[in-house]
């Protein structure tokens, strides 16, 4: 074995290149079950990001459902989730393109079951006794005003109406749930300026013979108790979650009562930013296997609903999400600090694991990969945030004795939301090239508990921005990293905490923003609905807090600005539009800053293209390496760097 050489940290030549991450990877999402076959759906960046329905049969073979071009892609809350249905072997979905409701019988081609209207669809569910699917229904026909959502019925075989609309009047719907008998729906609701984790309502009501709705009443809910993912077990009882305790639990109502079943400082819930979500399912009517989060980190358990006793699971896992169950197994998406995400089979009641899909088939010698470490550590008001610390290691190569490496705070998105100490080949990217990474859960985002969750209540751009740079602080102090070679990066709302930390800090002395938001003010008149009124309780209400949505806004401070900073960009986002952000680019030129800008034709919000991921990447690497004088071991397509 040779020695290692010694290098520089941001030196080291690595094989976990930008090519090898896009190559054979794709995104898992969607996890269902139709009977003995599973599906899901790959979103694959070497296909323009298109979203393809697989199907695995019974005999383990896996085919394509969705036929190019079709991409079972929907645009309701702009996020989607749940765009598709399989039922029978029939695959219901909504076409990115068109927005339309399609149906593909076994054999055939995709055909409309929806006319060509401003009407998307999502979170489909059957209701087999009337023929028709129920499902979330958002209308754009007015320009100019609010979209509308209902939850509405669909004919199966086609509806020329577009649908018939069975509960409106609220701002949002999800989660619509038929009871085994098919007598009785829930779904979840809510109003602005709510988010869905912030507070929404469970409803119960009954079919009438004519398929309408009568005899509605509340379950659980309300503008300070968030539900989550109702449920139906096999004879016929409600199960969900909700944080009336300050942690998504689960419940279940019965006999017109609540009744808790598992209470601990745990989440058994998720954020909802996308439909179709799920952190458990009923695999009979007495028992639950489930997926709960502590300290940012997933267990699997079962749950035997009689007794509430919980019984772990044990797994390597460290991230679980979207699960299903059928008699005798279980499917959801897993990953671990070893292994990126999959679909995985627990089979009951043996408890062995079967691997049936990889997200990547790309192999990795372990020399070049490091395990994340859970950091705890202190920051203002006398608390305590968390983070995953990823330390740099290539084993061709070690550092000079006393260097210190380069640290890459990373800021993620939402903000409600968390990252994993899971296997991701774009953390490892860094660290073996000799970049020190801490992946930061900032106050606000989940796992943590509704209180911690709540911290960023009036205070995003100033909690966020306080534990990533008390985060970078922890880990010079500790003499970690180096001090004078710290960066930040994050995309869309972690975008806005990256710019609000190069602005209004001098902790960082570069940063890389994805789609960021510059402009609060700009942004509030300017996204979508489901995001609308997102501020209202990050920031304030507007425009009575005016003043606030001014103060944390890095455009209106570029005067305080003096450190290089990346942007990237897609040019069809609509959640952040491009004018946020080549308005502070435009600011960072004239005044003489070290800027550089890399806009993405046909990329909205997230990057879905091969060939853009593997840019960003690259590029963001290079301008580092321009920055702080370092030599990449490899030939990176070179970046212009204005005013450098």
């Amino acid at each position: 074995m040779n020695e290692p050489k010694v290098a520089p940290y941001g030196s080291w030549k690595s094989p976990i290149t930008s090519d090898l991450i896009v190559a054979d990877t794709v995104g898992l999402s969607s996890l269902s079950l139709d009977g003995d076959d599973i599906y899901w759906i790959e979103s694959r960046p070497n296909e323009g990001g298109r979203n393809v329905v697989v199907k695995r049969t019974s005999d383990c073979r896996t085919q394509d459902i969705t036929p190019a071009p079709f991409n079972a892609r929907t645009r309701v809350h702009e996020y989607g989730g749940g765009a598709y249905l399989a039922v029978d072997g029939i695959v219901f979905f909504s076409n990115y393109a068109d927005q339309r409701a399609y149906r593909q019988d076994p054999g055939s081609q995709p055909r409309p079951i929806t006319p060509e209207t401003q009407l998307r669809y999502a979170d489909y569910i059957a209701d087999p006794t009337r023929n028709r699917l129920v499902c979330v229904r958002e209308d754009h026909t007015v320009e100019g005003q609010e979209a509308v959502n209902t939850l509405a019925s669909l004919s199966m075989d086609g509806d020329e109406t577009g649908g018939q609309a069975l509960v409106s009047g609220n701002d949002f719907y999800a989660s619509p749930r038929i009871s085994p008998d098919g007598s009785q729906i829930a779904w979840l609701t809510w109003n602005h300026p709510n988010m869905p984790w912030d507070g929404t309502e469970l409803w119960l009501a009954d079919f009438t013979d004519r398929g309408t709705l009568h005899n509605a009443i509340k379950v659980a809910g309300g503008p300070q108790e968030s539900i989550f993912q109702p449920e139906w077990s096999p004879d016929g009882k409600l199960y969900f979650t909700s944080d009336r305790t300050g942690w998504w639990n689960l419940y279940r109502w019965r006999d017109d009562q609540v009744e808790p079943l598992c209470q601990m400082e745990a989440e058994f819930g998720l954020p909802q930013w996308v439909f179709k979500m799920s952190s458990y399912a009923l695999e009979s009517a007495n028992r639950i296997i489930c997926a709960y989060n502590q300290h940012g980190i997933s267990h699997l358990a079962s749950l035997d609903v009689s007794t509430g006793k919980l019984k772990p699971i044990p797994s390597a896992f460290t991230h679980i999400s979207d699960m299903q169950t059928a008699s005798g197994r279980a499917l959801f998406l897993a990953s671990s600090y070893t292994t990126a995400p999959m679909v995985v089979q627990l089979n009951l009641p043996g408890g062995g694991f079967d691997e049936l899909r990889y997200s990547s088939e790309v192999a990795v010698d372990p020399g070049y990969i490091t395990m994340p470490q859970p950091v705890e550590f202190p920051t203002e008001g006398g608390l305590t945030a968390h983070a995953f610390l990823y330390r740099p290691r290539n084993c061709d190569y070690v550092a000079s004795r006393g260097e210190k490496p380069p640290l890459l705070v990373m800021s993620h998105g939402g903000p409600t939301r968390a990252t994993a100490p899971i296997l991701s080949l774009r953390i490892q990217y860094w660290t073996s090239r000799g970049v020190a990474v801490l992946d930061v859960n900032y106050g606000g985002s989940t796992g943590y508990g509704r209180a911690y969750r709540q911290r960023l209540n009036g205070q995003w751009g100033v909690v966020d921005v306080d534990d990533c740079v008390n985060g970078a602080r922890y880990l010079v102090e500790k003499g970690e990293v180096d001090g004078e070679r710290l960066m930040i990066r994050g995309g869309s709302a972690g975008g806005y905490t990256t710019l609000c930390a190069l602005t209004f800090r001098d902790t960082f002395k570069a940063g890389a923003s994805y789609y960021g938001v510059s402009d609060l003010e700009a942004l509030v008149k300017d996204t979508h609905k489901f995001e609308a009124h997102y501020e209202h309780n990050l920031v304030g209400p507007y425009p009575e807090r005016r003043d606030l949505y001014y103060e944390r806004s890095a455009i209106n401070f570029t005067d305080r600005l003096s450190c290089p900073i990346i942007f990237f960009q897609g040019l069809e986002d609509k959640v952040v539009p491009p004018s946020q952000t080549e308005t502070m680019v435009n600011v960072l030129r004239a005044k003489g800053v070290p800027v550089a800008y890399i806009p993405f034709e046909g990329e909205q919000h997230g990057f879905r293209r091969a060939e853009n991921i593997k840019r960003s990447l690259d590029a963001e690497f290079y301008f580092y390496s321009k920055i702080f004088g370092y030599q990449p071991a490899d030939e990176i397509e070179p970046v212009e760097i204005e005013n450098l």
